[in-house]
């Protein structure tokens, strides 16, 4: 049964009408029209449906829209600030750290968490952080890259 849910997407709130047990990528891309988040596995594998779950990063793929409650989720789109790229976003851009481009919604996403919770992070825990997402492409170590890059422009810190 639908219901109506208020959830808090990009720093607004968004009135949906969907069944609580509703993908939160189903809501985002077809009732909010955002596509930052990819739809790759659905069984929460790859990543590429990640969104920032207040500063935890999360598959929206298997989390529930009835689950999300007040917990604010900013997506890929929600990043920039004032026509601003994010830090995330600008590194990637700088260390061209995307080829096809299907997991770079997620990789940034999972990188901006980390940053958020570890301005210094060592090579280990930024592998760690990227482990639940998967690039097909090879572009690794430039993804690696562009993280260290965007801990220097978020906080002045080399990684």
């Amino acid at each position: 049964m639908a219901e109506q849910l208020v959830i808090h997407v990009n720093g607004k709130p968004h009135a949906v009408q969907a069944a609580p047990d509703t993908p939160l990528l189903y809501i985002l891309r077809n009732e909010l029209g955002l596509h930052g988040p990819q739809f790759g596995c659905g069984l929460e594998q790859c990543g590429a449906c990640m969104v920032l779950y207040g500063a935890e990063a999360k598959q929206s793929c298997k989390l529930l829209v009835g689950d999300v409650g007040q917990t604010p989720i900013t997506t890929l789109e929600g990043l920039a600030e004032d026509g601003q790229l994010h830090p995330v976003q600008q590194a990637f851009i700088e260390e061209e750290a995307a080829q096809c481009g299907y997991c770079t919604n997620g990789m940034i996403i999972s990188a901006t968490a980390l940053l958020l919770q570890h301005p210094e992070p060592s090579e280990r825990a930024i592998r760690a952080a990227l482990d639940g997402n998967l690039c097909r492409c090879g572009s690794h170590l430039r993804i690696l890259r562009a993280v260290r890059r965007a801990a220097e422009l978020m906080w002045g810190s080399e990684a």
